[in-house]
């Protein structure tokens, strides 16, 4: 457990951020934070935010300041997602990309996905590299007295593994050297807790993203309970092709689901650009990502012990289109 995290119930679990700067600055506001001394602040609770600080909006250097403060201070805690395990994996191309320009071997799918956070650092490299030692740091997952927090998926079996390999809080160079191994413990770890669990599309089949990438997998609820058809399994923004929502799941695909138990400590992750009124997914689980910088919902959970998760406890406020 974080020494941070030892006795603490009550709790504020921040959805994925994405450079909504404004937007996060009303939120803590709204959930009682107040600055003092340069820092957001709150008399008893403490600021967990679920990852995903950076790419795609407006203030991203803006946020990272505010919640580096905040981390710093010990009024925040936060967890690694994976826009930031990216700008840790390619730390050094993208600071050379920043300083000169030069691409190299920066895969361009991630130069897309980045384009904001590296317009946004062109003038501030040193700030760029700082931050990227910051996220390294920062651990994928916490486990506090009652409650689970990570970006992505809850993988018992991979976290206990991780905990035994690995002492150190954050992801440090062992770690991310091994993760860019196909195929490698590190890569899976990685992969499930900051991107969760997916399915390959059959025959070839392939989809068009909402963000415009083409994928060949789809998302998948790591907690459905006897799913009979892809459908029941799906968890994305994207839908899939009717065909294949309303075909049973083969079973090799069964095979691999995971399933977190109704009766397991709740669990809070982001990453998974929801919509509409935010509510627990389950009793027991619950997304905070609704899709904040596409002018959604940026999103808390105030916790305060309870082991069923409720409705009410909910917080939120709308991104200005503007």
């Amino acid at each position: 457990m974080h020494p941070a995290l030892a006795g603490k119930s009550e709790i504020d679990i921040i959805g994925d951020v994405h450079g909504c700067h404004d937007a996060l600055l009303r939120l803590l506001t709204r959930l009682g934070y107040k600055e003092m001394d340069g820092v957001m602040r709150h008399p008893r609770r403490l600021a967990v935010f679920v990852g995903d600080l950076i790419d795609r909006g407006p203030g991203i250097r803006e946020t990272l300041h505010l919640v580096e403060r905040m981390h710093q201070a010990g009024t925040a805690l936060v967890i690694l997602g994976n826009h930031e395990y990216n700008a840790v994996r390619y730390s050094d191309q993208l600071l050379t990309f920043l300083v000169n320009g030069d691409e190299g071997d920066l895969p361009l799918r991630l130069l897309k996905l980045m384009d904001a956070t590296l317009d946004q650092f062109a003038n501030y490299p040193d700030e760029w590299e700082h931050f990227c030692r910051w996220f390294g740091s920062l651990p994928l997952f916490l486990e506090g007295d009652g409650y689970r927090i990570v970006h992505a998926c809850w993988d018992k079996n991979l976290i206990s593994e991780y905990r035994q390999r690995y002492s150190v809080e954050g992801i440090n160079d062992e770690f991310v050297t091994r993760s860019k191994e196909r195929g490698s413990f590190e890569s899976r770890v990685v992969d499930r807790l900051t991107r969760g669990t997916s399915m390959p599309l059959p025959d070839g089949m392939q989809l068009q993203s909402k963000d415009g990438f083409i994928r060949r997998f789809f998302r998948t609820k790591f907690w459905a309970t006897s799913p009979k058809t892809y459908g029941d399994v799906v968890f994305q923004p994207d839908p899939l092709p009717y065909d294949l929502a309303e075909h049973p799941i083969k079973s090799h695909h069964r095979e691999d689901l995971l399933h977190y138990p109704d009766h397991a400590l709740p669990v809070f992750f982001g990453h998974y650009w929801l919509k509409g009124r935010p509510r627990p997914l389950q009793d027991n689980v619950a997304c905070l990502d609704y899709s904040a910088v596409n002018f959604g919902r940026l999103t808390a959970y105030r916790y305060h012990g309870e082991k069923v998760l409720r409705e009410e406890n909910f917080t939120w406020v709308y991104v200005d289109p503007e």
